[in-house]
């Protein structure tokens, strides 16, 4: 890390775009071209066009366009379009012209703070050679008070484009804040690292502890200066580097080598220095993006660690496995009390296996981010197996999933959150607390033979369903639906019959059709007179299994898990068809038919024709 960065990953970017903008006769167009021409012109339009530096301008080699622009009243609208479209802004005053710098407080910069502006800025005083000789203020006394007050303000310089003196400085640092930005990885006011860019070094540091002794040795930190930035450390460098540290860090080196202490140290300093390149020169190399997450090209997602010898993951050992990825992955909804919890607050093996079962069926590409974060090293591609499609399994009558999802539907209080809390292991609560958005459950389901299964529970809020079948594939990533209703209360029945018969219309329709089962909650409860007469009828006409009775209260679960289980492998036996279902099969069935004569008669036809060809050869052949 002794070495130069200056050739320094620019994170992919082919342009940097910036914007120069500021009062009238404050110097922009002047400071524009003397850049670009490395002269002072003569005379020069009121507005420039686009004006292009090359990539072999500035170290980074990466091509430059600078906008200028017009702060005339009626050229705003151009302004407001020009300032959101940068990716860097340089907002000019006149050193001469106090006037100019009191403008940026009290119009540019609350104009770009209106206008959302959220871009890197270089304040840049022009005409340094016009100064009054009397009025030597330093930079860092006219400028503090306004970056005391706008924190996006990332660089102030004086230059002077008749003098040129430094003119090409400007749109480096306008350049180099777009390509190696501040903000991700150094928080200015507590002037230390951002806990983002902690953890991503501390997954980068572990990666090059080859012999995970926590330390870098010489060696290691020798091969770490090689991949970064394709240059030895000579052993005099090594020993500077290893000395700087232990001067203001004692415990950043030991016996071993370089510690992670050490090694953050090092890249804060780095930063404290200006040397932003070089950290994100590293960054970059181990494959982090501007926002400090690893590249999407990284993640091959198809189109489509141990626990601890006690039985569990308790939360801080969960926080130490991801303290290498950007954040914990399950510490907000939906992982967030997804998965079964031990007495002592931890994450059984069961569990930690759902969980990366329930990301992986949510977001695949976050489960191999995050195999990576933590410190996976094999081909990211082979940790996801691609299942067919639900459709096709459905026509096959069997499904071979080893991860099934199924959506809980019924009315208010009808039982659904006490099923998913009991699929947890969670104690049952006589206290009702409606669920007002969508929530998880996710466990393994052991099934006959020693087979072992997961099994996700997505609740769907009543208010919710309506909105869930207005989309056309809403039920696509669904392996078997669940009703649930309160077998003591009609009115409970009668509308988890309607969403029953909601879904299976939607299913027609869209033709993501899923097989169905219908659960009576709360069986310690007496039923309501007709509840065998209409349970009877409805499965009848729809053709599925009668409604299954559970006790929440009791534990009288009926093996509901294994069922639903069952129901998905399975999933044709379980499929209900509606009135409108079977009358539309109807009549395709009396269009296939009409089509078929068709298809004989059009086989009819080519074959004559085909006969007839043959005939006509022969014929020719023999004249």
């Amino acid at each position: 890390m002794a070495g130069s960065a200056g050739n320094a990953s620019s994170g992919g970017r082919s342009n940097v775009r910036v914007v120069v903008a500021g009062d009238s006769g404050t110097g922009k167009s002047s400071l524009i071209v003397t850049a670009a021409a490395e002269a002072f012109p003569s005379n020069v339009p009121p507005v420039l066009p686009p004006t292009r530096l090359p990539a072999d301008f500035y170290p980074d080699r990466v091509p430059l366009t600078i906008i200028d622009t017009s702060s005339r009243f009626d050229s705003r609208n151009t302004l407001a379009e020009e300032l959101k479209h940068a990716d860097a802004v340089v907002l000019t005053y006149a050193c001469d012209q106090p006037e100019t710098l009191d403008r940026l407080s009290t119009f540019w910069l609350p104009e770009l703070r209106r206008l959302e502006v959220k871009v890197p800025l270089i304040v840049v005083g022009c005409k340094l050679d016009l100064r009054d000789d009397n009025q030597q203020v330093s930079l860092e006394q006219v400028m503090s008070p306004i970056m005391q007050q706008f924190r996006e303000i990332e660089t102030c310089i004086e230059c002077s484009a008749v003098n040129q003196i430094q003119v090409p400085e400007v749109f480096y640092y306008a350049q180099k804040a777009v390509l190696h930005p501040t903000a991700p990885l150094f928080d200015q006011e507590t002037e230390t690292l951002k806990p983002r860019c902690v953890r991503a070094l501390k997954r980068i540091f572990i990666l090059c502890d080859h012999d995970r002794d926590g330390a870098l040795s010489d060696a290691e930190l020798n091969d770490f200066q090689v991949k970064c930035f394709n240059a030895p450390l000579q052993p005099s460098e090594i020993m500077g580097v290893k000395r700087v540290v232990q001067e203001k860090l004692p415990e950043g080196v030991n016996s071993r080598g370089l510690t992670l202490t050490g090694f953050l140290f090092l890249h804060a300093l780095f930063i404290e220095k200006g040397r932003l390149e070089t950290t994100w020169t590293v960054l970059r190399k181990f494959g982090y993006d501007n926002d400090i997450k690893l590249r999407d090209d990284l993640l091959p997602v198809p189109q489509k660690r141990a626990p601890d010898q006690d039985g569990a993951l308790r939360p801080v050992e969960l926080d130490d496995l991801f303290s290498t990825a950007p954040e914990s992955p399950w510490n907000e909804a939906p992982y967030k009390d997804a998965a079964g919890k031990t007495a002592l607050d931890g994450l059984s093996f069961d569990g930690f296996l759902s969980q990366w079962a329930l990301m992986t069926l949510l977001d695949p590409a976050r489960t191999l981010s995050n195999l990576i974060y933590i410190g996976y090293v094999g081909d990211p591609a082979s940790a996801l197996r691609i299942t067919r499609r639900r459709r096709l399994d459905r026509k096959k009558l069997q499904s071979e999933r080893n991860v099934y999802q199924c959506f809980v539907f019924g009315p208010k209080n009808a039982g659904k959150s006490a099923l998913l809390n009991s699929f947890l292991g969670r104690p049952f609560s006589e206290n009702y607390s409606p669920t007002t958005s969508e929530r998880f459950a996710v466990n393994i389901v052991d099934q006959p033979g020693g087979v072992k299964k997961t099994l996700v529970l997505r609740e769907i809020p009543e208010d919710e369903v309506k909105g869930l079948l207005s989309k056309k594939e809403s039920l696509a990533a669904c392996d078997i639906a669940l009703f649930v209703h309160d077998s003591s209360d009609e009115a409970s029945w009668r509308r988890a019959t309607e969403l029953l018969v909601d879904v299976a219309s939607h299913g027609e329709d869209s033709g993501f059709e899923v097989p169905c089962l219908i659960v009576a909650a709360k069986d310690d409860l007496d039923p309501y007179p007709m509840a065998i007469q209409d349970s009877t009828r409805v499965s009848q006409d729809l053709g599925i299994e009668a409604p299954i009775p559970v006790s929440m209260k009791l534990g009288d679960f009926n093996s509901i898990f294994r069922r639903i289980i069952s129901a998905a492998e399975h999933p044709h036996l379980s499929i209900p068809e509606t009135e409108a279902g079977r009358n539309r099969k109807h009549y395709h069935q009396l269009v296939n038919r009409s089509l078929m004569f068709v298809s004989v008669g059009a086989a009819v036809a080519i074959v004559g024709l085909a006969a007839y060809r043959v005939y006509a050869a022969r014929r020719n052949a023999s004249n």
